[in-house]
C-alpha cells in the first residue's frame, strides 16, 4: 500500500515493511506497529494527516520496535491509531474505522485500533500498541484477543510519541497466549513468572458492567475452579471522584504535550478528540493539584487491594463492541462507562492481562486480571493457563 493513500487498518505496509533478524525467539512473527512508534526511515503519523505532513523522518527505531526486530520479528506495517491516541472507540474521521475480525460490523476499540484489527483479521500475528486508559485492554476485549498492559514504566518508551506520561504504557496483542508471553520475554525486564496468585473480585467494580456481561463474568470466575475472594466495596463510593481526577490529570498532560500543535492546526482534529484536549486547556486553578491529591489517595487504596500475589478479576469492558453505526451520543456514553472500569489499573500503573474468556450474545468480551506492580510475567503465565478458555 502506498504511504500517501492510507486505509483504515494500515498507514503503510509491506511484505514485510521491515525485516527482522534472521533468527530469534520471534522469528518470522509479523508485527503491526501502532502509528505512534518511530520506525527508521518513516514518519510518525499519529492518526492525523496534518501531523504526518509535518513529522520528521525518523532516524532510528523506537526501543520496542528494535527489540522485536532483534528477536527475529518482521514489521508487517505501521497500523492506524485514533488521533494522537486520545480516544477509546477506534473511529478516525480521516481514515475510517478498521474492521473487527471477531465481530464484523462493530468497532475494534481504540486507540490501538489498527494493530488490533490487523491481528484479529490474521494480517499480523502480534500487535504493538499503547495503553493510557484502556487502549490495549478494550481492543483486546472487542476483538477476542489476548492483550497485556504492563506495569507502568516496565517497557522502555524511547521513540514513542506520548500522550500522558503518567499513564502511558506500551502493550501488545496476540491471538494466542503463547505468543503474548514470548513477546513479554523480549520486551519485559527479568522477573519471576511463577509467583503464586490468588483471585479477588470487587463487587462495586463488576457492577459497572452491563447485566449480561456480569453474568458471563461470574460464570467464567466459577469455572476457574479456585477460590475467589469477594470484596464488597473496593472504591468506597469514590469512583466518580477518582475518575474526574484521572480525566483532569490525563487531559492536562495531553494538552501540555500537544496543545501548541493543536492551536497551530485549528480544525484538524475530530470533534470528540478536540473536546478531550480542551478539557486540559480549560482546567480551573487548583483543579490539577486537587486531582493529583485524589489520585495519590486512590493509588494507596489500589496498591493495598492488589498487592503482589493477588489478582483482581474484572470485565475488560462493560459490554461487547458497539456497532460501527451507533449514534455518537450513545457511543460516547458507552466509552465513559468502560473508562470507569479501565481507569483503575491506569491510575495505579498496575499490569493487566486480558483473555477472550467471556461471551455475550455470541460476541467476545475480555476477562481482565489486574496484578500487583511487577507481576507482569506471572500474569502472562496465568493467561496461558488458568484464564485461557477451553474449547
Amino acid at each position: 500500500m502506498d504511504e500517501r493513500v492510507p486505509g483504515p487498518i494500515w498507514r503503510v505496509t509491506g511484505d514485510p515493511l521491515v525485516s527482522g533478524a534472521p533468527d530469534g525467539p520471534l522469528a518470522r512473527v509479523r508485527v503491526a506497529v501502532k502509528d505512534l512508534f518511530a520506525v527508521a526511515g518513516r514518519r510518525i503519523g499519529a492518526g492525523n494527516p496534518d501531523w504526518l505532513a509535518g513529522a520528521p523522518v525518523e532516524e532510528r527505531n523506537a526501543w520496542a520496535v528494535q527489540a522485536l526486530l532483534d528477536a527475529g520479528a518482521d514489521i508487517a506495517g505501521i497500523a492506524q491509531t485514533d488521533e494522537l491516541a486520545f480516544s477509546l472507540n477506534g473511529t478516525n474521521k480521516h481514515y475510517g474505522t478498521p474492521p473487527n475480525g471477531a465481530a464484523p460490523g462493530r468497532i475494534t476499540g481504540g486507540s490501538s485500533n489498527g494493530p488490533a484489527s490487523a491481528v484479529s483479521l490474521g494480517l499480523a500475528d502480534l500487535g504493538l500498541g499503547t495503553d493510557t486508559a484502556g487502549s490495549v485492554r478494550v481492543p483486546s476485549s472487542h476483538c477476542g484477543l489476548y492483550g497485556l498492559r504492563p506495569t507502568h514504566g516496565a517497557v522502555r518508551s524511547d521513540g514513542l510519541l506520548d500522550l500522558a506520561r503518567s499513564f502511558d504504557t506500551i502493550g501488545w496483542f496476540a491471538r494466542d497466549p503463547d505468543l503474548l508471553e514470548r513477546a513479554g520475554d523480549v520486551l519485559l525486564p527479568p522477573g519471576d513468572p511463577d509467583l503464586p496468585l490468588s483471585f479477588a473480585v470487587a463487587d462495586d467494580v463488576v457492577e459497572l458492567a452491563e447485566p449480561e456481561t456480569r453474568e458471563s463474568f461470574e460464570t467464567a470466575c466459577a469455572a476457574l475452579g479456585k477460590p475467589v475472594r469477594r470484596i464488597g466495596s473496593l472504591m468506597g463510593g469514590r469512583l466518580e471522584e477518582w475518575f474526574a481526577a484521572f480525566r483532569n490529570v490525563q487531559a492536562d498532560e495531553a494538552w501540555k504535550r500537544h496543545g501548541e500543535w493543536i492551536e497551530a492546526h485549528p480544525g484538524s482534529l475530530g470533534y470528540g478528540v478536540t473536546k478531550r484536549f480542551a478539557l486540559g486547556r480549560d482546567l480551573k486553578p487548583g483543579e490539577l493539584e486537587a486531582g493529583l491529591e485524589v489520585l495519590e489517595a486512590a493509588r494507596a487504596v489500589l496498591y493495598d487491594a492488589v498487592p503482589p500475589g493477588t489478582v483482581l478479576l474484572l470485565p475488560a469492558a462493560t459490554a461487547p463492541a458497539p456497532p460501527v453505526d451507533l449514534d455518537a451520543e450513545t457511543m460516547d456514553a458507552y466509552r465513559f462507562r468502560t473508562l470507569r472500569l479501565t481507569c483503575l489499573a491506569s491510575i495505579a500503573g498496575l499490569p493487566a492481562v486480558v483473555t477472550p474468556s467471556l461471551r455475550v450474545a455470541g460476541l467476545p468480551v475480555g476477562l481482565c486480571a489486574v496484578g500487583g506492580r511487577g507481576t507482569d510475567r506471572s500474569l502472562l503465565r496465568l493467561a496461558a493457563t488458568a484464564l485461557t478458555p477451553s474449547g
